[in-house]
C-alpha cells in the first residue's frame, strides 16, 4: 500500500470544518471564533516549520543536533509545567522540579525505547528519537502540570489539618501523605484514562497513522501498546518527581510547614 500524500486542496477542504465552527460560535454568539482563528493559524505555521525544522535535521544526521531538539522540547514542556499551576514556589522552584522531572522520566522512557524494543541505527536516530520525545514529552507535561497543580494548591487548602498533624508528633513524611497521594493520583488519571478507552472507545494516534501509512494493523498494535507502557512509566515518573520535590522544597530540617516558599494566591 503506497502512503497517501496529501496535497493543499485537500488540507483546504478539511479547514471547512474550521469556518463552520466559526460561524457557528457567530451564530451562537459564542465568541470563541477569533481564538479559534488564532489557534488554527498558530496550529499551521508551528507544524510546517517543525516539519522544515526535522527534514533539517533528519538530512543532518547528526547526535549533535539531535540532542539540541529533544533539549530544547524538554525546555519548552518544563515552562509549562512551571507556569500552568495557580501558585508558585519561589526561587524558580517550579522550573527546578518540572526540569528534573521532564529530564528523568522523559530521559529513562525514551532511552528504554531505543535500547531494547526499536534499536535503530544508530539508535540515536532523529528519525526516531525526537518524534519519541515529543510524544512521551506530551504525557510528561499533562501528568506533572496536572500533580504540580494538585499539591500546591492543596497545601495551602489542607493548611491547617498538615499542621494539626505535625503537632501531634506526626514526620512531616505522614503529615503531607494524605496530599501527596491525591496529587499524585491526579496526575496519572489522563494516562489510566487513556489506556482504558484504547481500542475500543478510540483509536490512538500512533496506530491511526501507521495503519494509514500501510502497516498491518496488528504490529500498528504492537507499536502503540508498546508507546501506551512508555507513556504511563514516563507518567508515573514525572507526577511523583515534582510532587515528592515539591513537598520537600515546602518543607525544612525542622519539620516545619513552610508556606513562605510559596507565592500565589492567598500566599502573599
Amino acid at each position: 500500500m503506497n502512503p497517501i500524500l496529501l496535497q493543499p486542496r485537500d488540507i483546504a477542504i478539511a479547514a471547512g470544518l474550521i469556518v463552520l465552527d466559526g460561524v457557528l460560535s457567530v451564530a451562537l454568539r459564542l465568541r470563541i471564533h477569533r481564538q479559534l482563528a488564532i489557534a488554527s493559524i498558530r496550529m499551521v505555521l508551528q507544524l510546517v516549520l517543525i516539519g522544515f525544522v526535522l527534514r533539517f535535521v533528519f538530512a543532518l544526521a547528526s547526535p549533535v543536533a539531535t540532542l539540541g531538539v529533544i533539549l530544547l522540547m524538554m525546555a519548552v514542556a518544563t515552562r509549562e509545567i512551571a507556569s500552568r499551576p495557580e501558585r508558585r514556589l519561589r526561587r524558580f522552584g517550579n522550573e527546578a522540579v518540572g526540569a528534573i522531572a521532564v529530564v528523568v522520566a522523559t530521559g529513562l522512557a525514551c532511552l528504554l525505547a531505543l535500547t531494547t524494543a526499536l534499536r535503530p541505527t544508530p539508535w540515536y536516530d532523529a528519525r526516531y528519537a525526537i518524534p519519541l520525545a515529543g510524544i512521551v514529552l506530551g504525557s510528561v507535561l499533562n501528568a506533572a502540570s496536572l500533580a504540580l497543580d494538585s499539591l500546591l494548591g492543596g497545601v495551602v487548602a489542607e493548611r491547617s489539618a498538615i499542621e494539626a498533624r505535625l503537632a501531634l508528633g506526626a514526620p512531616m513524611r505522614l503529615a503531607m501523605g494524605p496530599l501527596v497521594r491525591v496529587s499524585i493520583r491526579r496526575g496519572l488519571l489522563p494516562i489510566v484514562n487513556q489506556m482504558s478507552a484504547a481500542g475500543i472507545v478510540t483509536l490512538p494516534g500512533i496506530m491511526t497513522g501507521q495503519v494509514l501509512a500501510g502497516l498491518d494493523p496488528l504490529e500498528a498494535a504492537k507499536y502503540q501498546i508498546l508507546l501506551m507502557f512508555l507513556l504511563a512509566g514516563a507518567s508515573g515518573l514525572a507526577a511523583v518527581g515534582v510532587v515528592l520535590l515539591a513537598a520537600r522544597r515546602l518543607t525544612d530540617d525542622r519539620q516545619r510547614l513552610r508556606l513562605d516558599r510559596l507565592r500565589g494566591a492567598g500566599t502573599g
